[in-house]
């Protein structure tokens, strides 16, 4: 009772936040970049909370259970791009654009801009959908099975729609604060206890170097190319994060948002070292428990994903477990109202406005209302076509990422990229994983070059990348050089 009592008690609290907050939606730009007055520490805790996600609480922490600290190359990737979009930050800002696809028109041109809106709702849909998935089963968790999985994720899929339709982006940063603080008060009170519960650290590693040693190693048990394949994904997405780049153009001024890249790299890292590890010490705690394994004694990847929430429910004292779980109403929520703002951002501004119905009495925040239910419902379709959470982090991660993080980092970093390398680049990045996952379905195969094909969702970010950049090169060093107006507001330093 304790549990249900604090997570709803947390829930209600960010309810009241957000009610409070959607008085002060009046226009467009409160609704998608909040005014464009965001604070340094606001922006810090929103950014955090747009990565840690029901990809982290879930996805990540079963990816652990089955291959030990080696995770930490999956987390790794994304703490490498975080220091390059450092460079990056202010220079967004400058520009001043609202979503990351008004940067690829005016790099590119219209047909970037909309093949690369075409991948966001696609791959951001099926994120919005495994926030869906993983409140089903924490809400299950969370009742002891009085509420199934399945009703659990309607319930899920319902808060986060009305959430995210009454305040948008004012909302998200007004509650992600409180959010991240309780994410990082879980994790550190979490992991020592649940240590305790196995008899120590000492107990830990001895019940995992009888059972899996190669558990206690970053590289032990696996080679470079699966290290690559699993960094590529979160590197990218990373890099080509648009609720990021939405983010940015919350801030207050280019130095914020570069200060707040900062917090974020801080943030990240140590709440996903810190859930790494608590899922370490889970599979020391259940490695004879024998819902975690199928018959053949392999990890069963479903239940492995709910090894942290396991944990607060199964072995914490009642109080810290509690806190625990108010820290993945803070994840699921706030990951699901990110994702599902920036989706209905690119339908609203980048389909809706731009080729169906030209605005002309301010109805875009109503607009924009109705395209986060209609994604929202969309969404919660889609999650029946994946079997866990982690398959669809891939996916989605690398779609996103393979397509859009090239010519993004052309954008800033090589004046050579043409709008011709930049559509045939989309276009590659974003069909591979598609295509990957269409062979899966279908029980079908082919090899080019000398790669099978549908490849391990392990490796897919890797063929994916390399015809992405391969068309970015070559088409831009074909065609003509893009003139100086399109490049030169990409390489300005603020004050110049």
């Amino acid at each position: 009772m304790t549990y249900l009592i604090v997570t709803l008690s947390y829930l209600f609290i960010l309810i009241g936040i957000i009610i409070y907050k959607s008085r002060s939606v009046k226009t467009e730009e409160d609704f998608v970049v909040a005014g464009r007055g965001v604070p340094v520490y606001l922006l810090v805790g929103t950014l955090v909370c747009t990565w840690i996600g029901s990809g982290s609480l879930f996805g990540t922490a079963g990816l652990t259970f089955r291959t030990g600290f080696s995770e930490l190359w999956f987390s790794a990737g994304a703490w490498i791009g975080i220091v390059l979009v450092y460079f990056i930050a202010a220079r967004v800002r400058k520009i001043a654009r609202y979503t990351l696809t008004d940067l690829l028109e005016t790099r590119y041109n219209n047909a970037a801009r909309l093949l690369g809106t075409i991948t966001i709702i696609v791959a951001y849909l099926v994120i919005a959908g495994y926030q869906f998935k993983g409140g089903g089963r924490f809400i299950s968790i969370l009742t002891e099975g009085a509420i199934d999985p399945e009703t659990g994720m309607l319930i899920s899929c319902i808060l986060i729609i009305t959430f995210t339709a009454m305040a948008g982006m004012v909302s998200i940063v007004s509650i992600d604060i409180f959010n991240g603080v309780i994410m990082i008060i879980a994790m550190v009170v979490a992991l020592p206890l649940a240590i305790q519960s196995h008899g120590g650290w000492n107990e830990v590693v001895g019940t995992i170097e009888a059972k899996s040693p190669e558990y206690l190693s970053l590289f032990e048990g696996h080679d470079t190319i699966w290290i690559l394949g699993i960094m590529l994904p979160t590197f990218l997405l990373l890099m080509s994060e648009s609720s990021m780049y939405q983010k940015f153009s919350s801030a207050r001024d280019a130095t914020s948002a570069r200060k707040a890249v900062i917090g974020m790299l801080i943030g990240v890292v140590v709440i996903e070292v810190l859930m790494c590890t608590l899922a370490v010490v889970g599979y020391a705690i259940y490695a004879e428990d024998a819902r975690f394994f199928l018959a053949d004694g392999s990890v069963n990847r479903g239940m492995a994903e709910e090894i942290i929430l396991r944990i607060g429910f199964e072995q914490l004292p009642a109080v810290a477990g509690s806190v625990l779980f108010a820290a993945g109403v803070a994840i699921i929520l706030s990951t699901g109202n990110t994702f599902l703002m920036v989706t209905s951002t690119n339908v609203s501004r980048d389909l809706i406005s731009k080729y169906i119905y030209k605005n002309e009495n301010g109805s875009n925040v109503r607009i924009q209302r109705i395209s986060v239910i209609v994604l929202g419902l969309i969404a919660y379709v889609l999650v029946s076509q994946f079997e866990t959470i982690l398959e669809m982090a891939f996916i989605s991660y690398t779609m996103i990422g393979a397509s859009l993080a090239p010519v993004l980092l052309a954008s800033f970093f090589w004046k050579r990229v043409t709008a011709q390398g930049g559509v045939a680049s989309i276009i590659c990045g974003m069909s591979v994983p598609v295509i990957n996952k269409v062979l899966e379905s279908t029980d079908s195969s082919f090899s080019i070059f000398g790669i099978g094909f549908p490849v391990d969702t392990d490796y897919i970010a890797i063929p994916s990348l390399a015809l992405s950049l391969t068309a970015l090169i070559v088409v831009s060093l074909l065609t003509p050089p893009s003139p100086d107006s399109k490049w030169k507001p990409f390489f300005q330093e603020e004050g110049n």
